[in-house]
């Protein structure tokens, strides 16, 4: 079976899926055209389709192979971002700030270029294959309200991917080990007292205490942390005051964590939350931490998932295809997946020095792909799905 020559005969139709998803953004949890398209292209297909309770986007499409056997799950995220697109493309956003920044366009069309295949040589495995379109990945919800309604039932491997321009399009990713940190999300609230600000003796600056409190969180990566084990701790975004003669009584600052030491991870609420509190209270204020823990480590830990991997990439374009990538500190709610039953997660490699944004990295608003990775990464989720249901 050449796997290859099919995903290379349905090349349109997976560019045009890829285009109007990217013309056609929708918001995490608000993907309902979205959805409604994607299941319109499985019905074409003759796929069966179920649908998510409580007003979730997202679907889910089931391939039933000749005989019973394992059950594989392929999974796409489906969302878009607030990012006015400067691309210039002619098929850019119509939606005036919202793109696919991130690829999930992408992922969209190359598993529906795959379940097209996957449908048509179905007679040929055994086993059956739940393609989830993933709806939210972009806030780390998706994943845990559709595990919730039981897209995980009775799965024994998941598979994912996702685009990146960190390497090039004639490149692909299949590694053992760490490859994705936790992400999580804080708030603090750091409460003084007002007064003018020519008497600054009279109240307790929330500002000043905020900005000690920003320098003193990085003595957790610097100084508590072991430096050989990655970790981040970002305040994204700071608010308070009033006026410019005011002393601000409140400050509101949100942050995120990221780390590949699920131990530390646990750790690092407690430091931040002590670390604030005491310079807080140094200042005459107090803090409140509100912290929320998202997705975990991305860890492709299953030595056989990753060898079918690997040797679906071989098979299909030669082992000088695939390329080792260090591990990043982004997010990915697919290891939510992962924690239920064993998961493989790769990289298809999207640059193209010849296709200007092709080199942008992901969330950038001129962040472009190059098409015919699609393909590949279309053929290698075919390829990964037979030999695995097949054992080869």
């Amino acid at each position: 079976m050449d796997i290859r020559k099919k995903a290379e005969n349905i090349k349109d139709y997976i560019i045009e899926m890829r285009r109007y998803f990217h013309q056609n953004p929708e918001l995490s949890l608000e993907e309902f055209e979205t959805t409604k398209k994607i299941i319109e292209e499985l019905n074409k297909m003759g796929i069966e389709v179920s649908t998510f309770k409580n007003g979730l986007t997202g679907c889910v499409g089931t391939i039933k192979g000749a005989k019973e056997g394992k059950t594989l799950l392929l999974r796409a995220d489906i969302d878009a971002l607030s990012v006015l697109e400067k691309t210039n493309l002619e098929f850019a956003s119509k939606v005036k700030g919202k793109m696919h920044a991130c690829g999930h366009d992408c992922h969209i069309a190359m598993l529906l270029g795959a379940a097209k295949i996957l449908n048509e040589i179905k007679e040929s495995f055994s086993g059956t294959i739940k393609l989830f379109f993933q709806p939210a990945e972009e806030i780390g919800m998706g994943a845990k309200l559709a595990i919730e309604q039981g897209v995980m039932d009775n799965v024994d491997a998941c598979y994912g991917v996702h685009v990146t321009p960190r390497f090039d399009s004639s490149k692909i990713n299949m590694q053992y080990g760490e490859r994705m940190a936790a992400t999580d999300v804080f708030k603090l609230t750091v409460e003084g007292v007002s007064s003018h600000g020519s008497s600054p003796h009279l109240g307790h600056d929330a500002i000043v205490a905020s900005g000690a409190i920003i320098t003193g969180l990085q003595t957790i990566v610097s100084r508590i942390n072991n430096p050989l084990k990655p970790a981040v701790v970002t305040i994204g975004t700071i608010k308070g005051g009033q006026r410019f003669n005011i002393i601000a009584n409140e400050v509101v600052m949100e942050g995120n964590v990221r780390t590949f030491d699920e131990n530390f991870r646990k750790e690092i609420e407690n430091y931040i939350r002590e670390i604030s509190e005491s310079i807080a209270k140094a200042h005459g204020c107090t803090a409140k931490l509100e912290y929320r823990y998202g997705t975990g480590v991305v860890i492709n830990k299953d030595k056989n998932l990753v060898d079918i991997a690997q040797n679906a990439v071989k098979k299909l374009y030669g082992e000088e295809t695939l390329i080792e990538m260090e591990k990043i500190t982004g997010g990915e709610d697919f290891s939510l997946l992962m924690e239920k039953v064993p998961g493989i997660f790769g990289y298809i490699g999207t640059k193209n020095l010849n296709i200007p944004g092709s080199e942008k990295i992901n969330h950038h608003e001129c962040f472009t792909v190059d098409e015919e990775a699609l393909i590949r990464g279309t053929a290698v989720a075919i390829q990964f799905t037979f030999d695995y249901l097949e054992g080869k």
